[in-house]
């Protein structure tokens, strides 16, 4: 594992550091912050998860979310969105290829080379982490925006016991039902043969539930809000009674303006969970 930067920051330290991924296929980068209190051993880690077009950059340098977790001794990654280089496959639409690995483990060519984000952000990276720095893997809980609001809601329910919450910043919701999102999940994996109970969030809710509580926050100014469609997550709540906090918030967007507005709400929301 290479060392790309390490800077100090609120008390703790935020690298940035590079490794070979076996499911990947290539070299893969991701941001750790850890607080103060890791110099003195491991502790509980928030899993941030991002959205289209994004790198482990955007999240890091604009979501604000090292000062909360500070406060709260609580690490955070921000791995890449999808596997990247000169050899990995790409496309022109800003949903699909590079930027857009979906959380999913693609089996259809081009992508089956490289793309098994599922894979690396549920299995390898977690070994990467837990073996290279001063974390509790019995300490984790998840969040993400918009593709990472799908990716962290359904690895969250894929994996019973691992996460002590789950939250998420306008997520993709009901992708099986949305032509947007449909699209490139059917590039990745075939039409007719997305497993869409592990892949749709509303669907998993409904058949696998989550033992923890759950936290979605909303823009209604949110240019995406019907592709999203957040009412279909409510009513899958709704219906299985799951307790959880659904907040549509007046006026915001789709941007980072938006995540870092209720960025401290989600980590206060996952410390309580870590040291509960």
């Amino acid at each position: 594992m290479d060392t790309l930067s390490e800077n100090r920051c609120f008390g703790g330290r935020q690298g940035v550091y590079r490794h070979a991924s076996d499911a990947c296929k290539c070299d893969m980068t991701f941001g750790l912050f850890l607080p103060a209190e890791a110099e003195d051993g491991p502790v509980p880690l928030l899993w941030y998860l991002s959205g289209l077009t994004c790198t482990h950059e955007n999240a890091m340098v604009k979501a604000g979310a090292q000062q909360w977790a500070a406060e709260h001794g609580i690490a955070l990654v921000f791995p890449d969105t999808s596997p990247r280089g000169a050899d990995v496959a790409d496309h022109e639409m800003y949903n699909l290829g590079q930027g857009a690995g979906f959380y999913v483990n693609a089996t259809q060519a081009p992508w089956s080379a490289n793309f098994r984000m599922w894979d690396y952000i549920a299995e390898e990276l977690p070994r990467v982490l837990f073996n290279g720095f001063a974390l509790d893997e019995e300490r984790q809980a998840i969040t993400g925006h918009s593709m990472g609001g799908h990716g962290a809601l359904t690895i969250a329910m894929a994996y019973p016991g691992r996460f002590a919450s789950v939250s998420a910043f306008a997520p993709i919701t009901h992708p099986s039902q949305s032509d947007w999102a449909k699209k490139p999940i059917h590039a990745y994996l075939g039409e007719g043969n997305v497993d869409w109970t592990r892949h749709d969030a509303c669907l998993s809710l409904r058949a696998n539930g989550f033992a923890g509580p759950m936290l979605i926050d909303q823009g209604t100014g949110d240019q995406f809000i019907d592709s999203l469609m957040p009412e279909a997550l409510a009513a899958a709540i709704t219906e299985t009674r799951h307790p959880a906090i659904f907040r549509m918030q007046g006026g915001y967007d789709h941007s980072y303006f938006f995540v870092s507005t209720f960025m401290e709400d989600h980590v206060a929301f996952h410390a309580e969970a870590l040291y509960r």
